[in-house]
């Protein structure tokens, strides 16, 4: 595994995938804990399977895929429904994730984790993204069309913004332009590259 591993968190709507996908054009490898998620329920399994028994059928598409929408929307209102689905994915999801890093030949390898605050064993480092909560929810509206109580009620789950700027050994502000947000990844990509180095 790489010896490098920087953690990516930040609440909803703050920018940790317009951040990601930055680092990743420039050359480093990305283990994204949501696409493992989308990953571990793919239609047929067991994890799937496990969660509609859960849930009702219902909560699956015309498809047989996971209907994420209706998901959100039980899970968010549901503090007991939020933990069984963490508790079920957490393992999956996790070793995903390790298979994805171990396979990483970039300098550093990067994680992008949810909106939690614990620190993940994998990682070295952490980069919190941050903006402020009117930002996120604006953007989270425009993005996917999510009523504003239940973007309000993610954003009530998650930790509290002082919570995660407390675990960041770096932040990035995610406020400006896209300029602004390519020159911080530039400088933050290089003092990661001369860290590494000089590990």
């Amino acid at each position: 595994m790489n010896q490098l591993i920087i953690g990516i968190t930040g609440g909803i709507g703050s920018g940790k995938t317009a951040v990601s996908n930055r680092f990743q054009a420039l050359g480093i490898t990305i283990a994204d804990a949501d696409l493992a998620a989308r990953a571990v329920v793919q239609p047929g399994s067991k994890l799937l399977s496990d969660i509609a028994a859960k849930f009702g059928q219902n909560i699956l598409t015309d498809t047989g895929e996971l209907n994420r929408p209706k998901l959100r929307g039980i899970i968010f209102a549901d503090n007991d429904a939020r933990r069984f689905l963490e508790r079920a994915t957490h393992g999956p999801i996790m070793d995903q994730l390790r298979s994805e890093l171990a396979t990483a030949t970039s300098p550093y390898a990067m994680l992008v984790l949810s909106a939690g605050t614990g620190r993940n064993p994998l990682i070295n480092r952490m980069l919190v993204v941050d903006a402020p909560i009117e930002l996120q929810q604006s953007r989270v509206l425009a993005r996917d069309g999510s009523t504003l109580e239940t973007i309000n009620q993610i954003i009530d789950a998650q930790p509290a913004r002082h919570e995660r700027l407390a675990l960041a050994d770096d932040i990035i502000e995610n406020i400006g332009s896209e300029q602004a947000l390519d020159d911080k990844v530039a400088a933050l990509h290089q003092f990661y590259l001369d860290l590494n180095h000089h590990d």
